[in-house]
């Protein structure tokens, strides 16, 4: 392992972000993928360089080592915070390690590009947030599906005004990952891992993202919450307690255009047929539009007519960031989490322009607040108030 140096010099404007990540596994390998590529990228002005990684399991390590950039390989995170030829950190981790880790890299002067949740509840990501606030530091948290090329226009479509009067909005994310009552349990199934939210702390950020961008924050929350399978194989031969929230629809009004609107928000884990399916899709009087990423080069739109038409546009390859892919083509999961990095560099440098940016620690904080109202509400069975 090597050790901190003294001193490093400090970064001049057109040289790289120097970027670490804690937690060595899917998502950590999935940044270095990106960061591999980033010649790909045609108008970014910023560029990173991943210079460091930490896990507990000195093991994990082993894949970065092909990595030519990568100089340190750490088991203890306060010896990559102490280094100082880093700059910003990418934390993923279970969930229960997300508010300590986080608060060490603010503590530690760096940057902070965050997974969600953003804290196992509402009290840590005020915390989280509070904490970066008082230190002056660039926080951002990961949500990779906004932007999709799909994604993108409909969230353009959605804030133009131009699909009438707003009657209904739905969003989900859904998975079919547990429908198998005899996979063993991990840690997601477990509150305190997990966070008592259980599968709105999963992916619920996912869902909420779009509409908090778009102003459109719950004012009243009824949900209802499901736990399929109370016990799962624990992979050693006896079964475990698998207590946390499964699925989660919340039926919630917000105010939009001075009127009500419906706002459905799904979260699932337990959703027969749908691998791993994001939904956008906005309701008017006048328009509508729907992506979803079980039909990711299609863009569907509704118009008002007497026969009540939808037509779909056949997507390609219009992403914020240009790339050197051509137009004719369809982007995948690794194309959009580097682009949501690309956001978050050219935000961090005042760079982004009129550009889609990544999720705010408002944001994240926001959308645990209609977490715990989704759990006061199911637990009163009544409708909850957000304030």
């Amino acid at each position: 392992m090597s050790t901190p140096t003294a001193t490093a010099a400090a970064p001049s404007p057109a040289a790289p972000v120097r970027i670490a990540v804690i937690g060595a596994g899917l998502m950590g390998r999935e940044v270095a993928s990106a960061f591999g590529r980033w010649f790909a990228l045609l108008d970014c002005p910023v560029r990173p360089e991943l210079v460091a990684v930490c896990d507990a399991n000195a093991a994990a390590l082993d894949w970065f080592r092909q990595v030519p950039t990568v100089r340190h390989f750490d088991t203890d995170h306060r010896v990559l915070l102490a280094r100082p030829d880093v700059d910003a950190v990418y934390v993923a981790v279970p969930h229960h390690l997300h508010e300590s880790l986080y608060l060490d890299v603010l503590r530690a002067g760096k940057d902070l590009f965050a997974e969600k949740p953003f804290g196992l509840d509402l009290a840590a990501a005020r915390r989280i947030r509070d904490e970066a606030h008082k230190l002056g530091r660039f926080v951002r948290v990961s949500s990779e599906f906004p932007f999709l090329p799909g994604a993108q226009r409909a969230f353009q479509l959605a804030r133009s005004g131009a699909l009438g009067r707003l009657l209904e909005v739905r969003c989900a994310f859904l998975h079919s990952s547990d429908l198998d009552p005899t996979k063993p349990i991990n840690w997601k199934r477990q509150n305190k891992f997990c966070g008592e939210a259980g599968v709105m702390n999963d992916l619920g950020l996912h869902v909420a993202h779009l509409p908090l961008r778009l102003g459109w924050k719950p004012t009243s929350v009824y949900a209802q919450l499901q736990k399929i399978y109370p016990t799962r194989p624990d992979g050693k031969g006896g079964t475990a307690s698998c207590d946390t929230w499964d699925n989660a629809t919340l039926h919630t009004t917000a105010s939009i255009g001075g009127h009500p609107v419906l706002l459905t928000l799904e979260m699932k884990r337990l959703a027969p047929t749908e691998t791993n399916t994001w939904i956008f899709e906005v309701l008017g009087t006048d328009h509508g539009v729907r992506f979803s990423t079980k039909e990711p080069k299609t863009l569907w739109r509704y118009t008002r007519t007497p026969e009540q038409t939808w037509s779909k546009t056949d997507l390609g390859f219009g992403t914020p960031f240009k790339t050197i892919t051509g137009h004719i083509f369809e982007p995948g999961f690794p194309d959009i989490l580097q682009q949501m990095w690309a956001a978050f560099l050219a935000e961090r440098a005042g760079l982004l322009g009129d550009r889609f940016g990544c999720a705010t620690p408002d944001e994240a904080v926001a959308h645990h607040e209609i977490w715990a109202a989704a759990l006061a509400s199911h637990h009163e069975q009544k409708i909850a108030h957000l304030a």
